[in-house]
């Protein structure tokens, strides 16, 4: 029946993993005491890993919703970090995803990690879970299609889902080093974008805390206190490890040399509030700031 509790094996809660990428691996050791992990899989390229970490393996492919059987009535919480598809403006895989929890008993919980891209350009505005969505790419498009997609699916079926909405995750192992190798310009200072961050190990520690104190089919915005520009990231990381800083274009001539990609990201400008996040889910950040990362680096 739907919306039953599920039978438990030794009390433990049932949790499944849709996406085992880093923030998964940040994640895994804080959950495995408390829940029975079971994690979706394409290929056996992870299994030693999840082995080693007491993580069942439930194998199946989000783009054929044919091989989701096995996870309906599977767990009591879904952490969702798969990524949307890599075209269109529709997220298919979250489309499947939920088709399939949705033929057995559903889970009480759903965690989806979604990305501050959502908001668009906001043209250095300071942004909170309210403002208007204003998506700017296809990529931004795919991840408000599966945020709506996950609010409505939990409203009508009585789950509690949490979305937080991610900025650009770092870490000591995932710093853009090669970006300053290669001397890959960013923009001058006068017409620089603001951007926004959050450490990865941090970020597994939002997951955890969304788990325990999210609200209903709440939002929240996963980034640190930093209000800095692009381009002083940057050039931190360059200080800290000893490398030359990027060179400084003018946002004219990035639009030519630049990849489209990196434009995406450049062409935004928000300074992310996160006053929610620290509210309702009780987070104290270890790291409040990007820097703070650095200076023992440095």
């Amino acid at each position: 029946m739907k919306g039953a509790i599920l039978p438990h094996n030794g009390g433990m809660e049932r949790l499944l993993i849709i996406g085992c990428g880093d923030v998964a691996r940040r994640t895994i050791p804080q959950l495995s005491r408390r829940y029975r992990l079971f994690a979706l899989v394409r290929n056996d390229k992870q299994l030693a890993w999840l082995k080693a970490h007491k993580v069942v393996a439930v194998h199946g492919d989000l783009d054929d919703s044919a091989s989701l059987s096995r996870l309906a009535g599977l767990a009591d919480t879904v952490l969702h970090l798969a990524p949307p598809p890599k075209v269109g403006s529709r997220d298919t895989c979250t489309r499947h995803l939920l088709a399939a929890l949705s033929q057995g008993t559903l889970p009480r919980r759903l965690i989806y990690i979604s990305t501050s891209g959502v908001y668009g350009d906001c043209a250095d505005a300071f942004v909170s879970e309210t403002h208007p969505l204003k998506p700017q790419s296809p990529r931004a498009e795919r991840r408000v299609d599966a945020e709506r997609q996950i609010r409505r699916w939990a409203a009508r079926n009585g789950v509690k889902a949490s979305i937080l909405r991610v900025p650009g995750i770092y870490a000591q192992d995932r710093m853009p080093l090669n970006r300053l190798r290669v001397s890959m310009p960013t923009i001058v200072a006068e017409e620089d974008s603001y951007t926004n961050h959050i450490n990865g190990d941090d970020l597994a520690r939002i997951i955890v805390a969304a788990m325990r104190h999210g609200k209903p089919n709440r939002t929240y915005n996963a980034s640190d206190d930093s209000a800095q520009k692009m381009g002083d990231w940057l050039d931190a990381v360059a200080d800290a490890h000893r490398l030359r800083r990027p060179p400084r274009i003018t946002r004219a001539e990035a639009q030519r040399v630049l990849p489209d990609t990196l434009l995406s990201f450049m062409n935004e400008s928000r300074r992310l509030v996160n006053l929610r996040m620290k509210r309702e889910l009780k987070v104290s950040l270890r790291y409040p700031t990007a820097t703070d990362l650095l200076r023992p680096i440095g």
